[in-house]
């Protein structure tokens, strides 16, 4: 099996820098349809010289955009994705978005917000749920205080990403739902996001 690092989606460049993940979403995608055209199941997880070297070989000019978001939590991989961010942006004008759940203070067991400062325009963070318990029972998080966790490490990276975004998918919940978690994201004073189901 080839290790699928790159992928074009909707115009902009995906980069997947692994398959792990500290949630098991009902409604994730590799779990689903997948990516039309892709297999982004990875043989191992690429290096940051691996990520850097699949860049270089491809023309950069031709995206607006370039998002990490694969079939796992991008920032589990912390190293790889500052190292081919600061790769990224040293040789092109792309905007670079992370898709994430949110809850890499937990995972690394420190702040990482500060690390995204000028590496980072967008971020956007899985809410999923209207309080701990739905989160809980949609996102089945590994790790014990993840929702909160969530929350908190949204407070902080507005200090360091100039758009900052939570998003629900628009299963699993209701409009009532949804509606809670927006004033959620509206109170944290951040822009809110529904996306469709791709089952």
């Amino acid at each position: 099996m080839d290790n699928t690092i790159l992928y074009e989606y909707g115009g902009g460049l995906y980069i997947n820098l692994t398959n792990a993940c500290t949630n098991k979403c009902k409604f994730c995608i590799r779990d689903f349809s997948g990516i039309q055209g892709y297999d982004l199941w990875l043989n191992h997880n690429p290096s940051a010289d691996e990520v850097i070297e699949e860049l270089k070989k491809t023309d950069l000019s031709k995206y607006d955009e370039v998002v990490y978001c694969g079939y796992g939590e991008p920032m589990i991989r912390l190293n790889e994705l500052i190292k081919s961010a600061d790769y990224i942006r040293s040789v092109c004008k792309a905007k670079i978005r992370l898709n994430t759940n949110g809850q890499a203070n937990l995972i690394h067991k420190r702040d990482v917000t500060p690390e995204l400062k000028g590496r980072i325009d967008t971020i956007s963070i899985s809410l999923n749920g209207r309080d701990e318990a739905q989160y809980n029972d949609i996102c089945l998080p590994e790790l014990d205080g993840a929702f909160e966790a969530m929350l908190e490490f949204t407070k902080k990276v507005k200090a360091y990403v100039p758009k900052v975004v939570m998003s629900v998918v628009d299963t699993y919940i209701n409009d009532d739902d949804i509606e809670a978690c927006s004033k959620i994201a509206e109170n944290l004073g951040v822009e809110f996001r529904v996306r469709k189901f791709e089952g």
